[in-house]
C-alpha cells in the first residue's frame, strides 16, 4: 500500500522548480513509453524530487521513489497489442485507466489536474497487478474453469444429480506463482510466456486478426479460450481418432492420411461427454449390455412385454444366479432395480451394429456401428444416449489395425456381412451360403500400440483433412454459456 505521510501539498511544493521538472517530466514520459532501457539519472531525479518536495512514502509493486519503472509501461504496450489479438476487451483489463494514470505520473500532473498522488499510484499499482495476474492466469489456465461449468448445466435423465460433460483432468490455475512473479525480476519473460503454445490456438488468432465480423470474432475468442485449457489436446503429428461433437464428424488421423467420417452423438438430453481415453479393442458381433440409466428410461416400461423383448433380441438374467428369466414375469421395479442384467444378442438389428471400439472411461460410453444406417443422412446427428456412432466402421477399424492382411480383413468383412474382397473370402461364402449368421470368423481384435482418442467440442477448427478453419453450430449451446461467463472479458 502506498500512504502520504504529510509535508506541504499543492502547488507550493512544486512551483520553484516548475520549469525544470516539466523537461524532466517530458524526458521520463518519452522513456517509459518507449518501455526498453532503463531510466536516465536526470528522469529518476525528476521524480524523485517532485516526491521528496511532498515527503510522500512511495511502497509500490510497478515503482518506487525514483520513478515508474520500464515494466509499467512494457505492461500497458503489451496488453495494447495483445488482448485484442487474444480476443480479449482491453477495459477488462483496466487498459484505459492505467494509461490515463500513467499519463499523469510522466507528466508529473498530479497539481494541474487537482489528484491526489496517493490515490493515482495505489490505484496504478493495484490495476498493474490485476491486470498482469489475471492476463498470466486466464492465458495460461483459461479463463473459465469447463470442469465446474459444464458439469453443472445439465440434471442427468433420472434427475439425482448434475450430468458430468465435461471428463478430461484439467489443472487448477496457480495464482499464487503468479502474484508471487508481480514482484521478480523476470515478470516480464513469464508474461511473454504466458502465450498459448497450442498449434490450434496460434491458428485461431491468425484467423482472428483477419475478421472482422463482431459474431464471428466472438465465436473464434471462445474456440481459442478451449485451447487455453490445461488438457491433454490433440497433437497434430500423432496417430490419433478425433471426434468433434460441433462437426458431428470423426477424423482418424494419422502423419501420411486422413481418414474422416459423420458420426450420431449424443442426444440434447444425454450429451456425449468430452474426454480423452485410448482405444484398447474392438469387438465384431458385439452384445449389447444395456446401462442401467436406458433400462430405467427406456426397457422398464415393457416389463411383461414379451414381444417386446423377443421383437429386439432382449434377453433378461438375474445378476445373482446367473439364469436367464422369462421377461412376462419380470416387473417394472425388478429391472429398475440394478438386480437384473438386460442385454441384446450379436448380430443384424443389434444398437451396436456389427463392431464396437472400446476405450476406458467413466460412462460406459464408446464409438460403435449402428443398425441405422440412415441415421448418417440427417443434417443434425445428436439422438444417442451419448455413445457416438460411426459412419464408415470397418475402414475405422482398418486404421486402427494397420498390420492385418488381405484374409484377416476378409474375416472381418465377412463377420460384419460386407462382401468379401479376396478369393479365399469368395470361396467361404460359397460354401457356407446356408449357414447361420452371423459368420463369426473374427470376433476379437486388440489395439496395439493403443489410439487415443479425443471427444472435443470446437465450433470454430482447422478441418484436420483439408487444413481449412470450419465454423460449426452451437448444437450443445456451450459456446453460449462459455461467452456468458467471459462476457466481461470478450471484444
Amino acid at each position: 500500500m502506498l500512504h502520504r505521510q504529510g509535508g506541504q501539498s499543492g502547488s507550493q511544493g512544486i512551483y520553484p522548480i516548475a520549469v525544470a521538472l516539466l523537461i524532466a517530466a517530458c524526458m521520463l514520459m518519452v522513456s517509459c513509453v518507449n518501455g526498453n532501457r532503463e531510466l536516465s539519472e536526470a528522469e529518476q531525479s525528476a521524480f524523485s524530487t517532485y516526491v521528496d518536495s511532498l515527503d510522500v512514502d512511495l511502497k509500490g509493486q510497478w515503482f518506487d521513489r525514483m520513478g515508474v519503472s520500464t515494466d509499467a509501461d512494457s505492461l500497458l504496450s503489451y496488453m495494447r497489442h495483445e488482448l485484442s489479438r487474444n480476443g480479449l476487451d482491453t477495459t477488462a483489463f483496466f487498459v484505459p485507466q492505467i494509461a490515463e494514470d500513467l499519463d499523469i505520473v510522466h507528466k508529473l500532473a498530479f497539481d494541474s489536474l487537482g489528484v491526489n498522488i496517493n490515490e493515482v499510484l495505489m490505484r496504478l499499482d493495484d490495476n498493474l497487478t490485476e491486470a498482469f495476474v489475471s492476463y498470466t492466469i486466464g492465458q495460461r489456465y483459461g479463463f473459465v474453469r469447463p470442469d465446474k461449468l459444464l458439469n453443472r448445466l445439465n440434471m442427468k435423465p433420472d434427475s439425482s444429480g448434475y450430468a458430468r460433460l465435461f471428463d478430461y483432468d484439467i489443472e487448477s490455475p496457480d495464482e499464487k506463482e503468479a502474484r508471487g512473479k508481480v514482484s521478480s525480476s523476470d515478470r516480464m519473460e513469464y508474461l511473454l510466456a504466458s502465450q498459448p503454445k497450442n498449434n490450434i490456438y496460434r491458428t485461431l488468432q491468425t484467423r482472428l486478426a483477419n475478421t472482422s465480423d463482431k459474431a464471428l470474432r466472438q465465436k473464434i475468442a471462445v474456440n481459442m479460450e478451449r485451447c487455453r485449457w490445461r488438457i491433454n489436446h490433440p497433437e497434430g503429428n500423432q496417430r490419433m481418432i478425433l471426434v468433434n461433437i460441433a462437426a458431428q464428424q470423426l477424423w482418424a488421423v494419422c502423419p501420411d492420411s486422413v481418414l474422416n467420417m459423420k458420426i450420431c452423438c449424443g442426444a440434447t438430453a444425454t450429451k456425449t461427454p468430452l474426454l480423452n481415453s485410448t482405444i484398447n479393442y474392438i469387438q465384431v458381433n458385439p452384445e449389447w449390455i444395456i446401462p442401467n440409466n436406458i433400462i430405467k428410461t427406456d426397457v422398464a416400461r415393457h416389463a411383461g412385454d414379451s414381444a417386446y423383448f423377443a421383437r429386439n433380441n432382449y434377453y433378461i438374467i438375474k445378476r445373482s444366479t446367473g439364469d436367464t428369466l422369462n421377461p412376462v414375469k419380470v416387473s417394472s421395479a425388478e429391472l429398475q432395480s440394478g438386480s437384473m442384467r438386460v442385454g441384446q444378442r450379436g448380430g443384424a438389428g443389434n444398437s451396436l451394429g456389427r463392431i464396437v471400439f472400446r476405450f476406458p472411461n467413466n460412462f460406459s460410453v464408446y464409438l460403435h456401428d449402428t443398425n441405422n444406417r440412415g441415421a448418417f443422412s440427417r443434417e443434425r446427428r445428436t439422438l444417442s444416449h451419448g455413445c457416438v456412432r460411426v459412419q464408415k466402421p470397418f475402414e475405422l477399424a482398418c486404421f486402427l489395425l494397420p498390420e492385418i492382411d488381405d484374409w484377416a480383413k476378409d474375416k472381418l468383412r465377412i463377420s460384419m456381412d460386407i462382401h468379401p474382397e479376396t478369393e479365399r473370402g469368395l470361396i467361404f461364402i460359397s460354401e457356407h451360403a446356408d449357414d447361420p449368421r452371423p459368420f463369426r470368423l473374427s470376433t476379437y481384435h486388440d489395439v496395439n500400440p493403443r489410439v487415443p482418442v479425443y471427444i472435443v467440442y470446437f465450433t470454430v477448427y482447422p478441418n484436420p483433412e483439408t487444413g481449412e478453419i470450419d465454423t460449426y453450430p452451437d448444437i450443445y449451446g456451450y459456446d453460449k454459456v462459455i461467452t456468458d461467463e467471459m462476457k466481461t472479458l470478450l471484444r
